[in-house]
């Protein structure tokens, strides 16, 4: 069954050219996960505003690149039962900052924030791991998280 990829920009925030294949991305990333009938929503929004979330939400006063936030709700619509995974938020102003610090372009680590914040809405966690440069993860969400960039490697958002 199809999944369903609601997509915003913070008010204000013009659309950056590539958000148009956003969608596309996250819906081959759900099919590799074998979601069927799930529906998320994605935020891109600036720093000042995901620390607002962050402050809100985890009482953590900073900006931070992915956010996510469960819903867990379901519902019917014309016979197919729909569950409403929850929201993910991402910053456009640290998206830049993350690819440089990883030695990675935009498009990669776009990639790699969108597929953290859909690991995190499936109830995944990593505690207190988080990627390095030149360390393998451990933990069975960035293992996972790892395995399954590689295997959609050749996706493009960013052109």
């Amino acid at each position: 069954m199809k999944n369903r990829i609601f997509i915003s920009m913070q008010d204000g925030l013009s659309a950056p050219k590539w958000l148009e294949h956003v969608e596309d991305y996250m819906i081959k990333a759900m099919d590799f996960l074998n979601y069927s009938n799930e529906e998320i929503s994605l935020l891109f929004c600036t720093d000042d505003f995901i620390q607002e979330l962050n402050k809100s939400y985890r009482d953590i006063d900073s900006p931070t690149d992915v956010l996510s936030f469960e819903n867990d709700e379901s519902y019917q619509e014309e016979g197919v039962n729909w569950h409403c995974m929850g929201d993910i938020a991402i910053s456009l102003d640290t998206l830049p900052k993350n690819a440089a610090y990883f030695h990675q372009n935009e498009n990669q680590e776009l990639k790699r924030l969108l597929l953290h914040g859909l690991l995190h809405l499936n109830g995944m966690d990593h505690g207190e791991e988080h990627i390095e440069e030149g360390v393998k993860p451990t933990g069975e969400m960035l293992v996972l998280q790892e395995d399954i960039l590689e295997k959609l490697k050749d996706e493009t958002i960013i052109k």
